[in-house]
C-alpha cells in the first residue's frame, strides 16, 4: 500500500502477529474455530504483505491481480459457510473488501505511489463505516468477555469431596489458546483497525 514507512511498518507488524496467533488458533479442538481462524490467518498475512511501504517493496501489477484471486476465491468459501450463520459473513465482507483494495491498486495508474482518491468514494465509504461499527461493537464485547472468563476463573466447580465429607471446589480448566473468546475478539479487533487504516489509504 502507500503511506508514510514507519506506520505501514507498524500496521504489517501488527498484521502478521494477528495472523500468527491465528495459526495457534487453528490447534483448537473445535472445528468451528479452526476453520474460521484459518479465514482469519489468511487474511492477517494479506494484509501484512500489503501494507508493506511501497517505498521498500513496490509490487508489480501482476501481484495485486494475485491478490485479488485469492482473496475473491476466499470470499467465495466465506460465503459457503456462511449457509449456517455464525462469523463467516464478516470474513465475506473481509475478502471483498481486500479484493476491491487490490483491484484499487492495480488500476490506478499511478499505484506505488499514489495517496489516495483511487478508490470509488461510494464504496471506500461504504467499507470504512462498516469496519467502524464493526470496530466499536468488537471493542464493547471485548470487555465484559475478558470480566467474565476472569471471574468464573476464580470461583470454579464444585467437584471432589476432601476428608472431611465437604465437597471441595475443583480447579477450572484453562482454555487453550484457541478456545480463549476474549483473544479471538481482540484478534478481531485489530484486524478491524488494520482495515480501517487500509481504507483510509485509499
Amino acid at each position: 500500500m502507500h503511506g508514510p514507512a514507519s506506520p505501514g511498518w507498524l500496521l504489517v507488524a501488527l498484521c502478521a502477529a494477528t495472523g500468527a496467533y491465528c495459526l495457534l488458533r487453528m490447534r483448537s479442538t473445535v472445528e468451528e474455530q479452526r476453520r474460521a481462524a484459518g479465514g482469519e490467518a489468511l487474511m492477517g498475512f494479506g494484509m501484512a504483505a500489503m501494507a508493506v511501504p511501497a517505498a521498500v517493496a513496490a509490487p508489480p501489477h501482476w501481484a495485486w491481480l494475485g491478490y485479488a484471486a485469492v482473496f475473491g476465491a476466499a470470499a467465495l468459501r466465506a460465503l459457503w459457510a456462511a449457509r449456517g450463520g455464525g462469523h463467516h459473513l464478516h470474513h465475506v465482507v473481509g475478502a471483498c473488501a481486500m479484493v476491491y483494495m487490490a483491484v484499487v491498486m492495480a488500476a490506478s495508474p499511478g499505484h506505488h505511489h499514489a495517496h489516495g482518491g483511487s478508490g470509488v468514494p461510494l464504496v471506500t465509504g461504504a467499507l470504512l463505516l462498516y469496519f467502524t461499527a464493526y470496530v466499536l461493537l468488537s471493542g464493547v464485547r471485548l470487555l465484559p468477555v475478558a470480566a467474565m472468563t476472569g471471574s468464573t476463573g476464580s470461583t470454579g466447580s464444585t467437584g471432589s469431596t476432601g476428608s472431611t465429607g465437604a465437597m471441595l471446589p475443583r480447579p477450572a480448566r484453562t482454555p487453550g489458546w484457541g478456545d480463549r473468546p476474549e483473544l479471538s475478539r481482540a484478534c478481531r479487533l485489530s484486524m478491524g483497525i488494520a482495515m480501517l487504516a487500509m481504507l483510509v489509504t485509499l
